[in-house]
C-alpha cells in the first residue's frame, strides 16, 4: 500500500469520525430542545392543576347551592329558618363560610345542599337522585289523579321547587398557597426545578400606578436569562389577571431526562471511533508488514547472492582453469564453497527456526545450569573474536543455578551480544543483578543509533533499523524476535532502555 492511498484512507476515517460526532451532537441538541419544550409543558400543566385545585378548594368555602322543596320554600328564609344557620357561618373578613363541616345537612328535611363547583350543576345532581318526571309522565300522573278523584280541583294546585345559590365573591389569589400546590405537583412528577410565581392583577396594578405613578416590577432577583417561563391557561383565573411561573435549574432537569440517550449516543460514538482506529491500526500494520516483507526479500537476495556467487565462482575455476590438477587450489575452492554452503545452511536454519517459533511447536528441554558460567563463556568468545571492542563485566556472584533450556538461552544471550557488537559502540557492559524471585541480565553499549521509534518495533519479526538500501550489516531481523520469544516462553521479559549515550537490553528471568 503506497503512502497516497494510506493518507486517503486516513482522511476518510477522520471524515467519518467527524460526521459521526456532528450527527450525534446535532441529535442530542435536538433531543435537548424537545425535552426543554416538554419540561415547559409539564411545568405549565402542573401550574394549571395547582390553580384549578386552589380555586376548587376556594369554591368549596365560598359557594353553596340549595334546592328547597315543599314547606321549606316558605320557611327557609324566615327568621330562625334553616338557611339562617348557614348565614351565621360567613366569615366576612376572609370572605368565606366557616365551620360548615359541623352542620349536619342530611337531617334537614326538604333541603339539598351542594358545595363548590357542584352547585353549578345542582339541578342535574338533584334530578339523578329524585328521578324527575317527563312532561308526558307528569300529564299521565294528573290524568290518573282526575280519574281516581273526580272531586279534586287542580286549578289552584302548586308544584314548586326553588333553587338558591349563594356565592361569596372572593377573587383574590393566595400566591403562597398556589406555590405549595405547585411544589407538591412538581415533586409528584419528579421535576426538580426552582420556580417563582409572578401574579399580575390589572385592577391592582392600576391602583398601584395611581399611587406610585409606575407599574410594579418583577423581583430583580428573578430576571435572569437562565429562567424559563410560561403562563397558566386555567379557566378559573379571574379576568384581567395573569399568573406566570418562572423556573430555573432547567439544564440539570433536562439532562436528567435525556441522560440515557446521551449515554447511548456516547457509547455509539466511542464504538465507531474505536472500530475505525482499530481498522487504521490494522491497515498501518499491514503497510508495515508489506514494507518488512519487501525489506526481507531484499535482505535475503543480498544474503543469498554472496555465497551463491562465491560457490559458482569456485566451481567455475575448478572446471575451466584446470584447478582440478592443482590440489592446493582445488582444496582452497572446495573449502571456500563448503564455508559458503555453511552460511547458506545457517540462514535457512534461521528462517526455519522462525517458522517453528510461529507454529507454537517449540518444546523447551529445561535443565539446571550455571547462568554465570554461560555468560563468562560467551564474553570470552567475543573478546577473542572482536579484540577492538572493550567488554566490561559486573557480576558479584560466582555461581547462579537456574532451570531453563540452555541451548535457547545461550542463543538468546548470544543474539543480544551479537547486536551490541554489530550495531553498538566500542564499550560493551554486562551486568547481573539478583532479586528475591528473579534475576536481571543487563547488556549495554555506548551507542545512540536507536531511537524511541525503533524501540516500539525492535522485537518485531523481520524488523531491521531502516538504512535505505545500505546493507553494511548482514541479517534478516530475526535475532531479537527469536530472543523475545524464548524469554517469554521462560516466563521472563526483555526490554530496551535508551539513555543519552547508552543502549541497554534488560533480560529478566525467574530464579531457580
Amino acid at each position: 500500500m503506497n503512502d497516497k492511498r494510506y493518507r486517503l484512507i486516513l482522511y476518510t476515517i477522520i471524515a467519518v469520525i467527524t460526521a459521526t460526532i456532528s450527527i450525534q451532537v446535532y441529535w442530542n441538541y435536538k433531543n435537548y430542545q424537545t425535552n426543554k419544550q416538554q419540561l415547559i409543558n409539564d411545568v405549565q400543566v402542573s401550574l394549571d392543576k395547582a390553580v384549578d385545585d386552589y380555586y376548587t378548594a376556594l369554591a368549596e368555602r365560598t359557594t353553596f347551592g340549595f334546592i328547597l322543596e315543599g314547606d321549606q320554600q316558605k320557611k327557609a328564609f324566615e327568621d330562625g329558618g334553616e338557611l339562617e344557620k348557614f348565614f351565621k357561618n360567613i366569615d366576612e373578613s376572609n370572605k368565606e363560610f366557616t365551620n360548615l363541616d359541623s352542620l349536619d345537612t342530611n337531617t334537614i328535611e326538604g333541603i339539598t345542599v351542594f358545595r363548590g363547583f357542584k352547585a353549578d350543576s345542582m339541578s342535574e345532581a338533584h334530578d339523578k337522585t329524585h328521578n324527575p318526571l317527563s312532561r308526558d309522565q307528569f300529564k299521565l300522573k294528573i290524568d290518573s289523579l282526575k280519574s281516581n278523584n273526580k272531586d279534586v280541583n287542580l286549578k289552584n294546585a302548586e308544584f314548586l321547587t326553588s333553587k338558591v345559590m349563594i356565592s361569596i365573591k372572593n377573587d383574590t389569589l393566595d400566591v403562597k398557597a398556589v406555590e405549595e400546590l405547585i411544589a407538591i405537583e412538581l415533586e409528584r412528577k419528579s421535576i426538580n426545578v426552582d420556580f417563582y410565581l409572578d401574579y399580575k392583577d390589572s385592577e391592582r396594578d392600576i391602583d398601584y400606578f395611581m399611587v406610585n405613578a409606575s407599574l410594579p416590577e418583577l423581583d430583580p432577583n428573578h430576571m435572569s436569562d437562565d429562567y424559563l417561563q410560561t403562563d397558566t391557561k386555567s379557566r378559573f383565573l379571574p379576568k384581567g389577571t395573569f399568573l406566570t411561573i418562572l423556573f430555573t435549574n432547567t439544564t440539570k432537569a433536562i439532562l436528567y431526562r435525556i441522560l440515557g440517550g446521551i449515554l447511548i449516543s456516547t457509547l455509539l460514538v466511542l464504538a465507531v471511533i474505536s472500530c475505525l482506529f482499530y481498522l487504521l491500526k490494522i491497515i498501518k500494520q499491514q503497510k508495515q508488514l508489506a514494507e518488512v516483507k519487501n525489506d526481507l526479500i531484499s535482505n535475503i537476495t543480498h544474503e543469498f547472492k554472496t555465497p551463491i556467487a562465491t560457490i559458482s565462482a569456485a566451481l567455475e575455476s575448478i572446471s575451466n582453469f584446470n584447478a582440478i590438477d592443482d590440489k592446493a587450489k582445488t582444496k582452497k575452492y572446495l573449502n571456500m564453497s563448503s564455508e559458503q554452503l555453511g552460511k547458506l545452511n545457517v540462514m535457512v536454519e534461521k528462517l526455519l527456526e522462525t517458522a517453528t517459533l510461529d507454529s507454537g511447536n517449540l518444546e523447551l528441554n529445561k535443565e539446571n545450569f550455571d547462568i554465570i558460567g554461560l555468560l563468562d563463556a560467551l564474553v570470552s568468545k567475543y573478546k577473542i573474536q572482536f579484540p577492538d571492542k572493550t567488554f566490561n563485566t559486573n557480576i558479584q556472584l560466582e555461581s547462579l543455578i537456574i532451570n531453563a533450556d540452555i541451548f535457547h538461552i545461550e542463543n538468546a544471550l548470544n543474539n543480544i551480544l551479537d547486536n551490541a557488537v554489530k550495531y553498538g559502540g566500542d564499550l560493551i557492559s554486562i551486568e547481573l543483578k539478583t532479586k528475591k524471585t528473579n534475576f536481571e541480565v543487563l547488556i549495554s553499549d555506548n551507542s545512540n543509533s536507536l531511537t524511541h521509534e525503533n524501540k516500539t518495533q525492535i522485537f518485531d519479526k523481520f524488523y531491521r533499523v531502516p538504512k535505505g538500501n545500505t546493507h553494511d550489516v548482514k541479517g534478516f531481523g530475526i535475532g531479537l524476535y527469536y530472543t523475545k520469544t524464548i524469554i517469554d516462553k521462560h516466563h521472563g521479559s526483555i526490554t530496551l532502555e535508551l539513555n543519552k549515550n547508552l543502549t541497554t537490553f534488560k533480560i529478566t528471568l525467574p530464579n531457580g
